[in-house]
């Protein structure tokens, strides 16, 4: 009896985080209209613990979606809007001599808008890579470092960044380093006409819908929690392994791997795969990921983690089509 009682209890929990999440979902989907995909894989992407880039023209809905999550899992957030001229200072915070009634000085520091529990970075590749590269810290081990003095981050930590893909002038493309660190690139489409419909009474009219918090910050934590105690079936391990591994432009590699990937995933797209795949599945009500999640996760987890050269280009490859190419040969 005592041996099953903690599974009754972790599966009371799960029960209890997946209708949170059902909540969520269903109140997002009443805020941003059409994109129920780029819904689902946001919230994966915080239940991973990771962090996620929005792709999509201007317009859709990027900057919405990432308040509305704050508010309905009552986060703390901040926005920065990134520009050529944001130095490392105005994301991370800084220190200043400050003068004591007593006439001492001593240096302050003043926490920058990093520091808070979900980061909007609107339009991340507008800063130059200083400025980009200061978020490597952050996004990573959870801390910054300022003037040799460790300062960390709330828990959790996340950051949600958005990225214009038509605009490439006066833009700085993220290093791969930085990319990398992403968990899924979550591209947005533009909505089909019922759901613009919708989208356009809506917010022409004099009546805002309003957000209600439905889950908190202990519930997310919990979460990621339980993602990272789910069970993981050998053959998923197994699919992921040769997804990623597949994808890689090294000797053994397939002909067309070999002639149209310039560099492939690292180690980091597996790990992906595995927490996302759970993360979705949490989300949906299910005890453990299935096969039908790693497909889903392909493209989010592959696309930015890998990068074809001129001649795919030439062919009229994209990454896209590419990543296709590999799903079906798993």
């Amino acid at each position: 009896m005592n041996e099953t009682q903690p599974d009754q209890d972790l599966l009371r929990k799960f029960d209890e985080i997946s209708v949170k999440f059902g909540r969520a979902r269903s109140a997002l989907g009443n805020i941003v209209f059409g994109q129920d995909e780029v819904i689902d894989l946001t919230l994966a992407t915080l239940a991973a613990g990771g962090h996620g880039l929005l792709v999509g023209a201007p317009g859709l809905a990027k900057t919405l979606l990432v308040t509305s999550i704050a508010d309905i899992m009552g986060l703390s957030a901040k926005r920065v809007q990134f520009t050529p001229d944001l130095m490392p200072g105005d994301v991370l915070g800084s220190e200043v001599l400050e003068e004591s009634a007593e006439g001492t000085r001593e240096f302050r520091f003043i926490p920058g808008p990093v520091f808070c529990q979900l980061l909007m970075a609107d339009e991340i590749n507008r800063a130059s890579p200083r400025t980009q590269s200061a978020l490597l810290q952050a996004m990573q081990e959870h801390h910054v470092t300022v003037a040799g003095a460790r300062h960390d981050l709330p828990e959790p930590f996340h950051v949600l960044a958005t990225q214009n893909p038509i605009e490439q002038e006066g833009t700085y493309p993220l290093p791969e380093a930085q990319l990398d660190r992403f968990l899924l690139q979550i591209d947005i489409d533009y909505p089909d006409i019922d759901a613009e419909r919708r989208m356009l009474a809506a917010t022409t009219s004099a009546d805002s819908p309003d957000v209600d918090a439905v889950m908190t910050r202990e519930d997310l934590v919990a979460a990621q929690r339980l993602v990272r105690e789910m069970p993981v079936g050998e053959q998923i391990v197994d699919m992921i392994l040769n997804l990623v591994r597949a994808a890689r432009p090294v000797d053994g590699a397939a002909e067309r791997v070999r002639n149209f990937v310039a560099w492939g995933p690292g180690p980091r797209a597996s790990q992906a795969f595995s927490l996302a795949a759970r993360a979705l599945a949490l989300i949906d009500g299910r005890h453990a990921p299935s096969l039908d999640d790693v497909k889903r996760l392909a493209g989010p987890v592959l696309r930015h983690r890998m990068a074809l050269n001129f001649a795919a280009r030439s062919e009229g490859i994209d990454t896209n089509s590419f990543i296709d190419e590999l799903l079906a040969g798993a």
